[in-house]
């Protein structure tokens, strides 16, 4: 799910986001990078999971963007950068700044991991597909880039080869958080979410699980109509506020005629 601030007079774009949380983008975000844990790799992950208020997000694109134009083939400031232009919904301009930075690093698992999720956030998501592929070793799968792959295969409709990813990432890291939470998404856009809340609740009761996790149980809980335990859930990872503008996005959305269809044909 997103996370800023709500605008004067319309939707917040924390609020479009619920929509988008049946979308791959938010499933391939919970992925988080593969190799071993660097700087960027830090700075990803924070940027991902702790909620900002939009200023905080544009003051930080300005930093990395001046860091990033100093010296392009530095993959810490590729990297975040290119998350942060993901969040305020520059996915193209993510795409092209990757694309960059994999000219001069080629092999790097990390930036092509990166470079596989702005693709998806960007909708092509069969290209982004050949990029995680391409970045997994078959020899020695990670598990991350295991559970990015199902997202994408799940987002082109084959759930089956999806769940089968799912478990076999699960494999290598039981009841991972991140995983765990991908796999409910997979069950939403199927339009299971009695399995799903299930499979969430078990990720969000894990001592590793971050506020992504939380917020999609919480959104996964509206979707059933329980709103007011919904937004309980939300208020302790957003502010009253946002809580409460999600909820009410969500009740807004879900009460249109067909509304569910909807979301399925958008997934």
């Amino acid at each position: 799910m997103g996370q800023d601030m709500l605008l004067s007079g319309r939707p917040s774009v924390r609020s479009r986001s619920l929509v988008r949380v049946l979308l791959l983008a938010t499933a391939i975000g919970l992925a988080g990078c593969a190799g071993k844990k660097t700087s960027s790799t830090s700075a990803h992950n924070r940027l991902s999971s702790q909620p900002a208020s939009e200023a905080e997000i544009h003051s930080a694109l300005n930093q990395w963007g001046q860091r990033y134009e100093k010296d392009r083939e530095d993959k810490e400031a590729a990297i975040t950068y290119a998350l942060l232009l993901r969040r305020v919904g520059q996915s193209g301009q993510a795409v092209s700044v990757l694309q960059s930075a994999i000219t001069a690093n080629p092999k790097d698992v990390e930036l092509q991991s990166a470079y596989g999720k702005a693709l998806a956030s960007d909708g092509k998501f069969k290209q982004a597909l050949t990029v995680i592929r391409s970045a997994q070793r078959r020899d020695r799968p990670d598990w991350k880039l295991l559970s990015a792959e199902a997202a994408l295969v799940d987002q082109l409709g084959n759930r089956q080869e999806a769940r089968k990813l799912y478990k076999q990432a699960l494999t290598i890291e039981p009841d991972e958080p991140s995983i765990l939470s991908n796999l409910a998404l997979s069950h939403v856009l199927s339009g299971d979410l009695e399995t799903a809340e299930r499979i969430l609740r078990r990720a969000a009761s894990r001592p590793n699980a971050d506020s992504r996790v939380r917020q999609n149980l919480a959104l996964v809980v509206g979707l059933q109509g329980r709103f007011d335990e919904a937004e309980k859930i939300a208020r302790n990872e957003l502010s009253q506020e946002q809580a409460s503008a999600n909820i009410r996005y969500l009740r807004r959305m879900l009460s249109q005629p067909n509304a569910w269809n909807k979301l399925k044909k958008r997934s």
